[in-house]
């Protein structure tokens, strides 16, 4: 079968598509699963860099947990059938290649009103933002949300459960096309973060009181300025971060407010089955449709890796094999 492979840590171009040995479920609760779409995440290019710390993959291996696709063949102790249609979150081998392999935990049916490609980008993002919002942040009913980058795979994910749940939501983005997206999603207000006065009409769209949760994409960027734009016991939880940055506490301690990070890696397993029922019923509903940017064939994982990386996410990249 054919793998993207990675022997050694670097730039895109250590991405390399080859023919390695087909796999199969050799122990009780696997699953094997005919990937039709691999998703690609911001996280697997720091992998790929070996810039993922202790979370670094062992050399070589093959990228990817997100993946959609159909049953091929199941391991023993296993209530899934060949042929059903399924999304991973996570793998045992990889999802950026023909077939993958994943624990049984890692397997969930996948709505017929979904494509292979959408499915493909459900696992980071939706997990990822409905840790965010509820687990972390508690977002609650008529409170203010503010999404820095909502034309994002996470960013979209995170503005479609607001508006399920009642949250008034404020998203930026940073091209006229993101703020036509995110607009076409039912954002209550879409603001461009690119203007130099974008903090102010973020505080005169609350009445200079400020937004109850930030959701954060780019925390190296911009979390000295969001920790002015809480209100009261506000939250920020981070979600993504490129480098380091200089706050200054005290605008958390005048507001009493609380900073978060996510790691989706070490979410508890009670956790993440409590996602994985609210992102199936999101599915199933209408509430929650992925939104897919570029569909790239499996050997062109090194220009889905540049370009997730380039600024102006309009939705998901997912790789077709």
């Amino acid at each position: 079968m054919k793998a993207i492979r990675v022997h050694a840590f670097g730039g895109p171009e250590v991405l390399q598509l080859e023919d390695v040995p087909n796999l199969a479920p050799l122990q009780p609760g696997e699953v094997l699963v005919r990937v039709m779409a691999a998703g690609v995440n911001p996280y697997d290019t720091y992998m790929r860099a070996g810039a993922y710390g202790a979370a670094n993959p062992v050399l070589p291996y093959t990228p990817g947990s997100d993946a959609a696709g159909i049953v091929e063949s199941v391991g023993s102790e296993v209530d899934l059938a060949p042929g059903q249609r399924v999304y991973t979150s996570g793998s045992i081998s990889g999802a950026y290649a023909e077939y993958v392999v994943c624990k049984r935990s890692q397997v969930h049916l996948l709505p017929e009103r979904i494509s292979f490609a959408q499915g493909a980008g459900i696992f980071v993002p939706y997990f990822t933002a409905y840790r965010a919002l509820f687990q972390l942040a508690v977002a609650k009913p008529g409170e203010s949300v503010l999404i820095h980058g909502a034309s994002g795979g996470v960013g979209l994910a995170a503005l479609q459960f607001a508006r399920a749940s009642g949250i008034r939501t404020i998203g930026t983005a940073g091209s006229a096309e993101g703020l036509r997206l995110i607009r076409s999603q039912g954002v209550d207000h879409a603001v461009d973060h690119s203007s130099a006065d974008y903090q102010k009409e973020i505080l005169d769209l609350t009445s200079g009181s400020g937004v109850d949760v930030i959701v954060e994409m780019l925390a190296n960027a911009n979390l000295a300025n969001d920790l002015k734009m809480l209100d009261q016991r506000g939250r920020v939880v981070i979600v993504g971060s490129r480098g380091t940055v200089e706050i200054n506490p005290r605008e958390i301690m005048l507001r009493e407010a609380a900073v978060f990070g996510v790691f989706l890696w070490r979410v508890p397993e009670a956790d993440a089955a409590e996602i994985a029922t609210a992102v199936h019923s999101g599915l199933e509903s209408g509430a929650l449709n992925p939104v897919i940017a570029l569909e790239l064939p499996l050997g062109s994982a090194p220009e889905a890796h540049r370009r997730i990386m380039e600024p102006g996410a309009r939705g998901k990249i997912v790789l077709i094999p």
